[in-house]
């Protein structure tokens, strides 16, 4: 068998970290579960990671720490997993500054082999990122 990959959008990880609605979350689980059943690799890039991060703070009222907490549980949970592999995992597990999306960010460009540029002396703290 031919091993896919295929990529998703935010709504389908929102609904993966939220699991709402529950009719919708439980046609998502057990559409990737075929999915992966055929072998194929779902994946989430660091931008649906990031916009889904954002929008369950804004749209269900929770935390930081609730949001990175249920996006590592969805990323791990073998229905889909980060593009970015263990070093989203990290910046997930990651607390205080630089937030999410500078790590996110600083990720992008290191996978891709470019030094970041920041005036954020925070996210220059960041391995590859220099302070302009």
């Amino acid at each position: 068998m031919i091993r896919t990959s295929i990529g998703i959008d935010t709504s389908l990880l929102v609904g993966l970290v939220t699991g709402d609605p529950p009719d919708f979350h439980s046609h998502c689980v057990e559409a990737l579960s075929e999915l992966v059943a055929d072998g194929v690799e779902v994946f989430a890039s660091n931008q649906v990671i990031g916009e889904a991060y954002i929008a369950v703070q804004h749209h269900y009222g929770v935390n930081r720490g609730e949001a990175r907490a249920g996006l590592l549980s969805a990323l791990t949970s073998g229905f889909v997993a980060p593009l970015n592999s263990r070093a989203v995992l990290d910046a997930l597990e990651g607390t205080g500054e630089p937030g999410l999306l500078d790590r996110l960010i600083a990720n992008d460009y290191a996978r891709s082999g470019i030094e970041s540029l920041t005036l954020d002396r925070r996210m220059a703290s960041l391995p590859g990122v220099r302070l302009l």
